[in-house]
């Protein structure tokens, strides 16, 4: 019978110590995911896997035999050299989104902020959607890496250890990351405001590095004997081994970009793999019906296309599109390789431009197209149709080429104002 009467006593600190909780609670600091963080910890080590040793066997074995140390060590340099340039400056002028609003042009649209320089604020606590920014960082820190050791294969054999390291710094900073930041730091971002689709780097890093490879070439000039003396690959089991290296890293690529282990992820995982084997097959049916046999370099070289031009579209294309991707990626990459480089001229040692730069166009153009629902894709934004959609595309890529042709150019006539480019 007392009960009653004394509630109206509790009734109040009770009230009050929720009151104090409730913010308490939500003050408390998000935590990651862990499945989300444990993924994205193994796909930073498959990206890295695919630089070293991944890349550096692929080109090492298309090199002879006197030249494969000097790619070797390119690659590692280039790998440790960008590591410390993205911590320094390079994740904040890519990801900084400092002064950006969406729709809006200004130089935070093109390229990031100084507020996270050397990494500021990048704690053990601070995120980036479900995964520790610290992660997001390092996954981003091996595309950052990657994409100028792609380069090295375009004027390989020829081109001075200081120069490259010179002309690597350059590129990165100028190139590299304005690109990444229109593309990737959000809205008020030059191709994000597009409606560009890029998930995993087919203009950030193929075209990007394609076109690069391609000026590079042509300013350092073509290797002695070039082309009328035979310069074989020197080992064509490196180069397999590597491309394999390649083909399994690259799901830590395009799957990893979904930043989650989720059905996004999945579907990247998929589609990058039924990509790669459609273009394969692809460049082994092309070369075997014009030059009367397949070759293992042509299969191998066939599948790197195919997990080129898969790249933009991992996010956004189901299976039988990617199929249809990989399948004309092959065939073009190969005319690009095996014609389109002899008919013009230009000794793109390793086919940097005709693998990366043309299976990195076809990708993302045919990304336009693919991920509408009708297609099989994850469907376009509200109101936008396939054409638009692709012209969105061909704007980024039409920016992404000139900027990236510049940039290469100025960069390697600067130096070579200081320095000789080639080792001969």
């Amino acid at each position: 019978m007392r009960c009653p009467r004394a509630l109206p006593r509790f009734t109040l600190p009770v009230v009050s110590l929720l009151a104090l909780i409730a913010p308490l609670a939500q003050a408390q600091p998000q935590s990651p995911d862990s499945g989300d963080t444990a993924w994205l910890l193994v796909a930073t080590a498959f990206v890295l896997m695919m630089i070293i040793p991944g890349l550096a066997l692929f080109y090492g074995g298309l090199v002879r035999s006197k030249n494969i140390l000097s790619v070797l060590m390119q690659c590692f340099a280039i790998t440790a050299l960008v590591s410390l340039l993205w911590v320094f400056y390079g994740y904040s002028l890519a990801f900084d989104t400092t002064g950006m609003v969406a729709g809006e042009f200004g130089l935070a649209s093109v390229i990031g902020g100084l507020a996270k320089l050397g990494l500021i604020g990048v704690g053990r606590d601070a995120l980036t959607g479900t995964i520790p920014e610290s992660l997001f960082a390092a996954f981003q820190l091996t595309f950052a890496a990657i994409t100028p050791a792609l380069i090295v294969g375009a004027f390989a054999e020829r081109m001075r250890f200081g120069p490259l390291l010179a002309f690597v710094t350059l590129w990165f900073t100028f190139s590299y990351l304005p690109v990444a930041h229109m593309t990737w730091a959000g809205p008020g971002g030059v191709f994000w405001d597009w409606g560009v689709l890029d998930f995993a780097g087919g203009t950030v890093v193929h075209i990007n590095a394609g076109v690069a490879g391609l000026v590079a070439c042509l300013v350092v000039g073509a290797r002695r004997g070039w082309p009328h003396q035979p310069m074989p690959p020197h080992n064509l089991g490196y180069t397999v081994i590597g491309a394999s290296l390649l083909w399994v890293g690259w799901f830590g690529f395009n799957a990893g970009s979904a930043l989650a282990a989720n059905g996004s992820a999945a579907m990247a995982l998929l589609v990058t793999q039924v990509a790669t084997a459609a273009a394969a097959l692809a460049w082994m049916a092309i070369e075997w019906r014009l030059h009367g046999k397949a070759s293992v370099l042509g299969i191998a070289t066939g599948a790197v296309a195919g997990l080129v031009a898969i790249t933009p579209a991992a996010g956004s294309a189901g299976p039988l599109g990617a199929i249809v991707i990989g399948g004309v990626s092959g065939v073009l990459c190969f005319l690009a390789a095996a014609r389109l480089k002899r008919r013009l001229g230009y000794d793109d040692s390793l086919d940097v431009f005709g693998v990366h730069g043309v299976g990195g166009i076809v990708g993302a153009l045919l990304t336009g197209v693919f991920a509408d629902a009708a297609l099989g894709g994850v469907g376009l934004a509200e109101g936008v149709s396939i054409g638009k959609q692709v012209l969105a595309q061909a704007a980024a890529i039409s920016v992404t080429i000139v900027w990236s042709a510049l940039v290469a150019w100025l960069s390697l006539r600067l130096i070579a104002l200081f320095s000789p480019l080639r080792v001969d």
